[in-house]
């Protein structure tokens, strides 16, 4: 059985939105990385990203900018997944979440990946462990990154039923090697934990927006003025433990919260946008306008407020209250 010593070499099996972060976050921790996708156009856009990405760490100083090159040079693509494979200790794959597509690359994986290889799927929407063939449930983990994955610390860790814990082990350890914040969970279950919650959190959103309680821009600014701030210091459970467990209780006796009815259909105001083509950013419009925006710079924009807040979210986490 592998160790975390004997993990020298990563797969990187599909490089669409979140392949090139992934790898770029393995390279730079010190990891050979081999790259697979089927098209050549999603292998140079994936090129340029990860270039584009390594500059924006060195100008924020995250790593030096002598730096770039030789991280970037960490990278390898290959042509077919058997030349990506070879060699490889740890596979991740980042393929299109459509369960064809999943099922043909793990059948193709079954006939040639070698039984000490620990496998690991980036997959949200899927129960992985439905969808590869059974001789891989033994090698089978999950490793659930969230996008933009080079700047997000979290990855949640599942393993299959079948896999040993030290697979799921060696790949906590991997991960916080290559600076992410790794959570372990106990079992699978569909949406993981941060999925499951914002998705608790979509629901009442759209609850509020749909029946005309207040409008995008006050949630929004509700949420970064309170409770987000704040749970970057204490979480969701030491807040609890803070404000009392009697007034958590007591919110439940006294019925201070109902969940919206048909919370699970579809909310009229995400239904309205998208039948109208308006889907965020890559529209030009969603629940905000950003026309005649550059959105290139926008994106710059982002990362940079992103490595200054996750910045102070690891200080606090590293000598939490």
């Amino acid at each position: 059985m592998k160790t975390l010593q004997d993990i020298k070499k990563i797969a990187v099996l599909g490089a669409g939105t979140m392949g090139p972060g992934i790898a770029q976050t393995f390279a730079m921790g010190g990891y050979q990385v081999t790259m697979w996708t089927r098209s050549e156009a999603t292998r140079e856009k994936a090129k340029a990203s990860l270039y584009t990405s390594l500059k924006t760490f060195a100008d924020e100083g995250e790593i030096k900018a002598d730096q770039v090159d030789e991280i970037y040079g960490r990278i390898h693509f290959e042509a077919t997944v058997e030349q990506a494979i070879k060699g490889a200790d740890f596979i991740m794959e980042t393929i299109v979440e459509k369960k064809e597509a999943k099922e043909e690359l793990y059948r193709e994986l079954a006939g040639i990946v070698g039984s000490d290889v620990i496998i690991a799927s980036n997959t949200s929407a899927l129960n992985i462990f439905e969808v590869v063939p059974e001789k891989l449930l033994a090698q089978q983990i999950i490793c659930h990154w969230y996008a933009p994955p080079q700047l997000i610390p979290l990855v949640e860790v599942v393993k299959s039923e079948q896999a040993p814990q030290e697979y799921a082990d060696i790949a906590v350890e991997m991960l916080k090697k290559c600076g992410k914040t790794a959570v372990l969970m106990k079992k699978f279950i569909r949406g993981y934990i941060v999925n499951r919650l914002q998705q608790c959190l979509n629901r009442e959103v759209f609850y509020l927006m749909d029946n005309g309680y207040c409008d995008a821009e006050a949630i929004d600014l509700a949420a970064k003025a309170s409770f987000i701030p704040r749970a970057v210091v204490l979480g969701l459970l030491k807040r609890a433990d803070f404000g009392g467990l009697d007034m958590t209780a007591n919110n439940y006796k006294n019925h201070s919260y109902t969940m919206p009815e048909h919370g699970d259909e579809m909310p009229a105001t995400l239904a309205k946008l998208v039948e109208e083509g308006n889907l965020g950013i890559k529209t030009g419009k969603g629940f905000y306008d950003y026309e005649g925006v550059d959105i290139e710079a926008l994106k710059t924009k982002r990362d940079k407020q992103l490595f200054e807040v996750f910045r102070l979210a690891k200080k606090f986490m590293d000598d939490p209250v």
